[in-house]
């Protein structure tokens, strides 16, 4: 292999290393993206659980007030 050739070959390493490291700089990027969009996610849930027996407590109003209504009749 010839001093040019060699030259050249590292040039390419070097050249994937860097686009290596710069893909796995990217991936980090997106995996904490993930993360974040994950945990607001959960929030998103949690909060959902917590108001379900509002909602639940709020419809089953709805529900005796229209069964009142009807006997009425």
């Amino acid at each position: 292999m010839t001093d040019d050739e060699l030259r050249q070959l590292i040039a390419s390493n070097a050249r994937a290393i860097e686009a290596a490291a710069s893909e796995r700089t990217e991936m980090r990027k997106a995996i904490l993206k993930l993360t974040d969009l994950q945990e607001g996610v959960i929030n998103l849930l949690s909060r959902l659980d917590e108001e379900r027996p509002t909602i639940l407590r709020k419809l089953n109003t709805i529900e005796n007030k229209i069964d009142q209504l009807l006997q009425s009749e």
